[in-house]
């Protein structure tokens, strides 16, 4: 559950950059790259610096991410991931009241931050390695999970692929939501992203009171 609610949160905060902050992708950088490389070779240097922008900080939240895992003192109820999700929470509250227009590039950048923050601490979901923004290594593993169900009749294999399938279908889900919601409130709508990463936050603190 708290895999297919981070997925709703990736798909939501695509959706918001790209329809609310200047049409960019914010959570899987390699649009961003091609985008940049563009705007290059056109010599369009400002709005190549847009796409730059969520490159870096992609990979300034991964090291964060490291960093936090690395030094963080975990314990029975309260692990390091439960302070990354919080840091997400408070990062994305940020961004609600950024002004769009000029503020958009940090607004994308600060998004960005916050998705490498989640797809580097949630990794796997039932044992199963998978990605909360981006769907490209999920559609091909749940597809690899299906072809090896229906030729080796594993049932192992179809709940696998299912899994993958089930994560995709929230990640698009939230991404319809993210859309539906930023033609209410095209600022504040990433705060439905925080929502989703709260509720999260909730069934993990569950989970730990349980164990």
């Amino acid at each position: 559950m708290v895999g297919a609610l981070l997925a709703a949160a990736g798909g939501l905060l695509d959706a918001y950059t790209y329809l609310s902050r200047g049409g960019v992708f914010a959570n899987a950088e390699t649009g961003n790259m091609v985008l940049f490389g563009i705007c290059l070779i056109q010599g369009q240097w400002r709005r190549a610096a847009g796409y730059l922008l969520p490159i870096l900080a992609f990979a300034l939240g991964v090291l964060a991410a490291e960093f936090i895992r690395e030094h963080h003192r975990s314990g029975p109820r309260y692990h390091w991931r439960h302070t990354v999700l919080l840091a997400e929470i408070a990062v994305l509250c940020v961004v609600a009241f950024l002004p769009r227009g000029e503020w958009d590039p940090a607004a994308n950048t600060l998004v960005a931050f916050v998705c490498a923050l989640q797809v580097e601490t949630f990794r796997k979901v039932r044992g199963n390695p998978f990605a909360t923004t981006m769907c490209t290594g999920n559609l091909r593993s749940g597809t690899e999970a299906i072809y090896h169900a229906l030729t080796g009749g594993k049932r192992t294999s179809v709940e696998k692929g299912l899994c993958y399938y089930a994560v995709i279908a929230c990640f698009i889900a939230g991404a319809a939501l993210g859309a539906w919601l930023t033609g209410l409130a095209p600022q504040r709508a990433v705060l439905g992203a925080a929502g989703f990463q709260l509720a999260a936050f909730g069934l993990m603190c569950q989970k730990g009171r349980q164990a």
